[in-house]
This record gives C-alpha cells, structure tokens and sequence, in this order.
C-alpha cells in the first residue's frame, strides 16, 4: 500500500540555517523554502554568489564563527524569526591537529561557542514567533556525541556538549514560549565524508540496521518535524537520526 507523503507548511515563516550553503545544512534550507518559509542562511564568504550551488531562493548572510561580534551582527540583520537551525560546525575548523590546544579551542568555538552565541543573540526574536508550537532551535549534534573518536576530541566534546546545553536551553527558554532540540545526525553523505575509505564503510555498515549511508534530507525531515506543530510538545530531546547505529551492536 502506497502511502501518501506527509507536506509540512512553514508559509510566512522566518528560518535561519546556519552553514545553509552546503551539505545537511543547504538542504534543511531547501526543505523549508520548498515548505513556503523565508529562509536566511549564513556562509563565511563575502556573498551568496561565491559558491556552487545556487543560493538564489535564500537571504544571504556573512557569519564567521571567530567573530566574536559576528552573532550580534547577524541579529541585527534579521527583523523576526520563527526557527533557527543552528547547523554551522566543522572538525578541524582551520586545519590544526585537534589534539594541539590551538585546534581544539578552534573546534570549540566552531562547535559550542557559535551555538551558544547565535542562540542567545536572537532568543528575543524568537520568543515573538507567532508559529504554532512556539519558536524552536534545533542544533546538529554527531555520534561524537555519544561516542569518543580518536581525531577529533574537540569536536567530539563540542558536540557531546550540545545534548546538555539543548537541555539547559529548553529549561530556561520554556517561558519564551521556545523549544529546542537537537538532531544527531549519523554518517551522512557530505562532502566532510566524502573520503572515507572502502574499509571505513564495511566497518560502518556491520554495525547499521538500515544498511545505507544517511542523506541530508534524512536529517531535513527530522528538522521539519521537531519545528511543526507535531512536535508542540516535544523540547529538551536529541534525536539520533543515524540508522539505528547508536542502538547496534556488531551484528
């Protein structure tokens, strides 16, 4: 039996994708957009014209996560908003050793401190949204969020501390009529993972249930649900959208 699709309509909502020009964070924007939202998105190059994919659909904003004034700025830039997905992060975020201390205060403020930073800078906006449900944050949190992985230990502790801040965040934010959730996304086909090896693979897929790499609209569909109406009701929970990896053993 054929079942029908479900559509979910954001019309004359005002969302905000961080790291929105690529990968699982260009199609959370499309999502939306294709959803009737009015989607902002953030890159770290002077303009949205600078890169590959057409951007054209999206309001383009500068945001370099080494800013300290950047998350202020961005505010200013934006009169209202509904859903901010807080998508921006990288490991190795300007190429050094995450063992080194300077790489591993790098992916930290990638990683931790940006969230934080975006997050508060527009909380106010957001507790004005008018959507059904409230307003909502989701962040994108890793299996590093549960599980140590040798060469990152700074991402891997940024993004571990997501899952608690997303909680902090939803206590304290609850009044201003705001959820906020994370999304654990499992390996999913990005560029960032575009060079894993054939071994790395057979390694991954012993462990997967479904036996397939993610997609970015994997996690899309996780973000439109856990911002609609559908998910009033649900805040302070991180969902592994990973295959049923975090819940395999070897099989």
């Amino acid at each position: 039996m054929k079942r029908e699709r479900v559509n979910f309509d954001f019309s004359g909502c005002s969302v905000l994708v961080t790291g929105g020009t690529s990968g699982i964070g260009l199609q959370i924007a499309s999502a939306y957009a294709d959803s009737g939202a009015v989607v902002h998105i953030t890159g770290r190059r002077p303009s949205g014209h600078d890169y590959d994919a057409d951007l054209s659909r999206f309001v383009y904003h500068v945001y370099d996560a080494f800013d300290r004034e950047a998350a202020s700025r961005l505010a200013s830039e934006i009169d209202s908003l509904d859903i901010l997905i807080n998508n921006a992060g990288a490991a190795f975020p300007r190429g050094v050793n995450e063992w080194e201390e300077e790489g591993f205060r790098d992916a930290i403020e990638v990683n931790l401190m940006s969230y934080f930073s975006v997050a508060t800078a527009l909380r106010d906006k957001l507790a004005h949204s008018q959507l059904e449900g409230g307003g909502s944050v989701i962040g994108i949190g890793s299996l590093t969020s549960f599980f140590g992985f040798e060469m990152v230990p700074g991402y891997g502790a940024a993004k571990g501390a997501l899952v608690q801040l997303t909680k902090t965040l939803a206590v304290s934010w609850a009044k201003h009529g705001i959820r906020c959730n994370l999304i654990a996304a499992g390996n999913i086909e990005t560029p960032m993972n575009a060079d894993m090896t054939d071994e790395q693979f057979d390694k991954l897929y012993a462990r997967l249930p479904i036996q397939r790499q993610g997609t970015p609209a994997d996690i899309a569909g996780a973000a439109l649900y856990l911002t609609s109406p559908l998910a009033s009701y649900v805040t302070g929970q991180t969902l592994a959208v990973d295959g049923g990896y975090t819940i395999a053993m070897y099989m």
